[in-house]
């Protein structure tokens, strides 16, 4: 047992009391924040998300603000996606790129006006790296992580909870748009999004004085469809085919190696961040790509936090960058990013700490 210290390194999420009174007994850092990853009821936290409705504090996914006379020209210029037919209330999933086409992140863009972005991001500092390339272009625009914090509501019956509190209009919104609206007094943006393949929402709250409030409120009106609180589920991602930067990435991985190709728009002018690196990429054609795999052994295990090997004989061709017991499937299974020699149906062994495991490679999503 010992205590980890909060900071201002590492900061508390406006939901913390609530999330620690529910229950929540074990976290994990995410954008210098804590962020719950169970509240000591795995398999009914699980089976919580993919039959009912669940409540998760994702306050870690920051929202770094671009506003100003050249924030339209600045969020194009880091994005190798065209965003020329992009309109307010809608939002883009964009992989950023560094100039060597480098994926360094993959937000959500929330084009909130002509002149006003949100850049939702997964666990890296595009604070720091939008404000250079905006000071390398010239390019006037004012860059700020805001004060915005998502409570998702995830699960088939996520709707009904968020259209108890909203109204009817919530089962309109399309996927990845959004509308601002009030709770209470409470600030907040509806959006139709969430890191799961299960349906369901995300609450931008927008004063962070406010949290337990909001908590409370999407609590009392999911009582009816016995709502419960959960976190971004490992074995659901996974089940699902969803990336996970950082965790499925490394320094050397191009959107073209992680399924991400469809994103990236080639005929882009030359001034846009990385595209040039990732026009060669795609003509020389990029040396890995992401499967899945299942392993033939039935002893179930939990996620790792480290990448093991993929080898086929004495040769290593590539790695397990995740894994889990998949409770609907009941198989060991991950994904794996190996060398494009390999596809689907070939056999491999995962080196699993000191045991050698054998697996056969399959397409993504699992289910």
């Amino acid at each position: 047992m010992f205590e980890l210290t909060t900071s201002a390194r590492l900061r508390r999420s406006p939901y913390f009391a609530t999330t620690v009174a529910e229950g929540a007994n074990s976290f994990t850092t995410y954008n210098h924040m804590l962020m719950p990853t169970g509240y000591g009821h795995a398999e009914a936290e699980y089976w919580r998300l993919i039959n009912g409705v669940s409540m998760w504090d994702v306050s870690v996914e920051r929202q770094i603000e671009i506003s100003g006379p050249d924030a339209a020209r600045l969020v194009q210029v880091l994005s190798p996606r065209k965003l020329d037919r992009f309109v307010v209330g809608q939002g883009k999933y964009v992989p950023l790129c560094n100039h060597a086409g480098t994926l360094i992140n993959d937000p959500i863009i929330l084009k909130l006006g002509d002149d006003r972005f949100w850049l939702s991001i997964a666990d890296s500092s595009i604070l720091f790296w939008a404000r250079a390339i905006a000071a390398e272009r010239g390019l006037q625009a004012n860059i700020v992580e805001a004060d915005v914090s998502p409570l998702a509501i995830q699960g088939p019956l996520a709707a009904n909870v968020v259209a108890a509190i909203f109204g009817d209009w919530v089962h309109d919104l399309k996927y990845f748009w959004f509308r601002n609206a009030e709770i209470e007094g409470i600030p907040v943006m509806v959006a139709r999004s969430g890191w799961s393949k299960q349906g369901g929402f995300e609450l931008y709250l927008m004063d962070g004085n406010r949290g337990a409030d909001l908590w409370n409120i999407v609590r009392e009106a999911g009582r009816p469809f016995d709502i419960g609180p959960g976190n971004p589920n490992a074995c659901e991602r996974i089940e699902s085919g969803l990336l996970s930067w950082g965790g499925d990435t490394d320094d050397a991985t191009n959107p073209f190696e992680v399924r991400l190709g469809s994103f990236v728009d080639l005929d882009l002018d030359d001034s846009i961040v990385g595209i040039k690196a990732l026009r060669a990429i795609h003509t020389e054609g990029h040396r890995r790509h992401q499967l899945g795999v299942v392993l033939k052994d039935d002893a179930p295990f939990e996620t790792h936090s480290v990448w093991y090997s993929i080898m086929v004989g004495d040769q290593k061709v590539g790695d397990m960058t995740n894994g889990v017991w998949s409770r609907r499937m009941e198989r060991n299974i991950g994904f794996a990013l190996v060398s494009r020699l390999l596809d689907v149906g070939d056999d491999v062994t995962i080196m699993r700490e000191d045991q050698a495991v054998q697996g056969t490679l399959v397409d993504l999503p699992f289910l």
